[in-house]
């Protein structure tokens, strides 16, 4: 270095500044200062320089970027050249590389030297992914936005478009996060042998720095359902359930099963005429809040019922199929319609005519039966006709008398329909 001797004026005003310790600036300024990366793995940039076999200062200098705080000094016989480590540099910022004359007794003894401009943005954050089950492998798919606009376009340590990396983790119950696969710079991945309840992640570098994004919550589910264990043919039924989910959550270091519910997954009630016939669609809706659903179904003859909860994927979740129990309806006969001819009143002696209609349309025989104070007793039979059976009695006494009648039961389609009796059929005789 060549020897300088500063004035009193210049020390003072270098104390009172409190900047970068600096001797002198007579030596020359290093020149040719050019950065590449260090190896393949961009572990560490190297930086290089000319000048005349001088000590150098090396230091990190941001450009509208804070500075950090990295600074080497290399000795006069060491080469014109520094690797510095990857993780010395913020991510997301610009900078430029100083090099200067100088020893950290000496100070700086020469103006700096900088590298091109260069910036340290992190990897494009993974979103929108979405699992599709694949026998028992998983296809993750995701998105990854547009880069944001390049402020140091051409800079030299630029890598090739798409050379991010992505590696797929999963974190399971009782168990950290573990890679499932090798890293990729594609925007898919087939996971091999994978069930749920798990959460899934992806942890996306680049040379810079790394972060995670694209999760999914991959969740099981068990269903349950309240059926009726009686109906009325050609009624509409409620059936109510509810679906609950397990899922994972993880923390730093340990992941762990929780119970949640979903709004919005699909449910199918199915029928069954009987164990060897197929199961049938009858019905659809979508869990609530909570979980909990409610369906209506056409009842017909007496049939099983059971809620399925069908595979469900969608952006950032996974929900495995689920069956509640088949619970067996008895389908009963409807009465349409039963009463008298002409009201309920009439005079005595007079001829009365009771009818019924009942669904499904049957031809049967149905029984006019008396209220006599203690039981029903029969009083006539009464064929059914396309579902329709009348009588006529003559009202002998006056008084109130209750009639009813029997209806016995019959199938439909191949399934039992349960016999019923009608209401209470008062009449008044005057």
């Amino acid at each position: 270095m060549v020897g300088c001797r500063p004035s009193l004026a210049a020390v003072t005003a270098l104390l009172v500044v409190g900047g970068t310790l600096t001797a002198c600036s007579s030596d020359p300024t290093p020149t040719g200062v050019t950065i590449g990366w260090a190896d393949k793995a961009r572990s560490a940039v190297k930086v290089s320089w000319k000048d005349d076999n001088q000590p150098n200062r090396i230091s990190i200098e941001g450009v509208v970027s804070s500075s950090p705080s990295y600074v080497k000094y290399l000795a006069a016989a060491e080469p014109n050249s520094w690797a510095i480590p990857t993780s010395a540099f913020p991510p997301d910022g610009n900078y430029k590389i100083a090099v200067a004359i100088g020893t950290s007794q000496g100070g700086v003894t020469s103006k700096s030297a900088r590298s091109p401009m260069f910036d340290t943005d992190g990897p494009l954050r993974p979103t929108d992914a979405v699992a599709t089950p694949r026998g028992s492998d998983v296809v993750v798919t995701w998105r990854v936005p547009a880069a944001a606009q390049d402020f140091t376009p051409g800079d030299p340590l630029d890598v090739p478009t798409g050379s991010q990396q992505y590696t797929p983790v999963i974190g399971s119950n009782g168990q950290p996060f573990r890679a499932v696969a090798a890293a990729t710079t594609k925007t898919s991945q087939v996971l091999k042998n994978v069930k749920p309840p798990y959460f899934f992640q992806l942890r996306a570098k680049n040379e810079w720095s790394s972060l995670t994004g694209a999760e999914i919550a991959g969740r099981t589910t068990s269903t349950t359902v309240a059926v009726p264990t009686l109906w009325t043919f050609g009624k509409q039924m409620m059936i109510r359930g509810r679906t609950v989910q397990r899922q994972v959550s993880c923390a730093e270091s340990r992941c762990t099963v929780q119970q949640t519910t979903t709004a919005g997954l699909p449910v199918v009630m199915l029928a069954q005429s009987n164990a060897s016939a197929p199961w049938v669609e009858v019905g659809r809706g979508a869990t609530q809040a909570g979980g909990h659903f409610e369906i209506r179904v056409n009842t017909q003859g007496t049939r099983s019922y059971r809620a399925y909860v069908p595979l469900h994927s969608r952006t950032g979740s996974l929900s495995s199929a689920s069956s509640s129990k088949a619970f067996l309806t008895r389908s009963r006969l409807l009465i349409q319609g039963a009463g008298y001819a002409g009201g309920n009143t009439h005079n005595r002696n007079e001829v009365i005519t009771a009818a019924v209609v009942v669904r499904p349309v049957i031809n049967s025989t149905a029984m006019l039966q008396f209220w006599n104070g203690r039981a029903w007793g029969n009083v006539k039979a009464a064929p059914i006709r396309n579902g329709r059976a009348s009588i006529a009695f003559r009202a002998t006494r006056p008084g109130i008398f209750a009639y009813r009648f029997l209806v016995p039961g019959t199938t439909y389609l191949g399934t039992p329909v349960f016999g019923t009796a009608t209401p209470s059929l008062v009449l008044r005789v005057r």
